[in-house]
């Protein structure tokens, strides 16, 4: 049984490995046109700069926010677990689960992450 586990796992990452090497290589660009990798302004050179600066301070929020909701998944099917195990256990788990939430929560704000406007 376990021969044939490493085997077809053995089977599964020789094909990706496979399938990996034919993508790279059908996706490489051979000719490189200053034309179409410059931005598109109605035939016309652009003006300025086609790229748009971007808000580091919005990326920053939103992995933020981002890692909490995972955050609170995570905490969901503790409220179904609760019959099925121990409450000493369970309360434990959830507390110390909610305490490094919590904590994280406070590092942000007096690191001062969670700021808008600065």
């Amino acid at each position: 049984m376990i021969m044939l586990i490493s085997f077809c796992a053995l089977v599964i990452f020789g094909l990706a490995c496979i399938i990996m090497i034919i993508a790279s290589i059908v996706s490489k660009k051979t000719i490189i046109d200053r034309e179409k990798s410059s931005p598109f302004e109605c035939g016309f050179d652009p003006n300025g700069s086609a790229r748009l600066p971007f808000s580091l301070r919005f990326f920053l929020i939103a992995v933020i926010f981002l890692i909490f909701d995972v955050e609170i998944t995570l905490l969901l099917p503790l409220v179904t677990v609760v019959e099925l195990s121990n409450i000493f256990h369970y309360s434990i788990t959830g507390i110390s689960f909610l305490v490094i939430l919590l904590f994280g929560l406070y590092f942000e704000w007096k690191s001062g992450a969670l700021e808008w406007s600065s």
